[in-house]
């Protein structure tokens, strides 16, 4: 099997960082999309970058930029289906999607994907780590989607639907357990005070 295409999804509108595109914060010197990219990009066989609005503001990554096809910020599934859609051009069987603000996510995403999702017809895997008020911690915007399964997502979305994990239990999605020591990989920034907590952990 190909090695999955990666998308990098960055088409939130950052409410809570006063709208703007988020992965262009900088952490230690770097955009966090520039660290996403860095994480991502070797473990996959190609790369393209899911935004809204105008793409050349993106033109300086060298990456394909990808809109959603569902209007309305429909959110990240609405990421996925375009990342989806991108990959059946391409020719590819598999994608795996990571969160532009997301800066500490696991080098081996891709491979501990590939091994959950072994044996299943559809591949369908999303990440998850320990919790302790709620036994684990399901990260949906950190996934492996199969694209044979993108015409029933457009349909899903095109009803209504936006909870990730809604979908992803409807097709016996599967989980890979992470680790969340020395904290959680999957820490994202939202707010300017996680962008603080995250230069203290870089």
């Amino acid at each position: 099997m190909k090695q999955p295409l990666g998308v990098i999804l960055a088409g939130g509108q950052a409410r809570r960082m006063g709208g703007g595109d988020k992965g262009r914060l900088m952490l230690q010197g770097r955009s966090l999309l520039e660290h996403a990219r860095a994480r991502l990009e070797p473990q996959v066989d190609a790369l393209a970058l899911n935004a809204n609005g105008d793409p050349a503001r993106f033109d300086d990554l060298g990456l394909p930029v990808i809109a959603d096809s569902i209007a309305g910020f429909a959110g990240p599934l609405a990421g996925v289906l375009a990342g989806l859609d991108w990959a059946a051009e391409k020719g590819a069987d598999l994608i795996v999607t990571a969160a532009a603000d997301t800066p500490f996510f696991p080098c081996d995403l891709v491979p501990r994907f590939l091994q959950a999702g072994e044996g299943m017809t559809h591949p369908l895997v999303l990440a998850a780590s320990p919790d302790p008020e709620r036994a684990r911690n399901r990260h949906p915007t950190f996934g492996l989607w199969p694209v044979a399964l993108r015409d029933d997502l457009r349909a899903a979305l095109e009803g209504g639907l936006r909870k990730v994990v809604q979908w992803t239990d409807q097709h016996g999605g599967r989980e890979a357990l992470f680790t969340n020591q020395p904290f959680d990989p999957f820490f994202n920034v939202n707010t300017p005070e996680d962008l603080a907590r995250a230069e203290e952990l870089s």
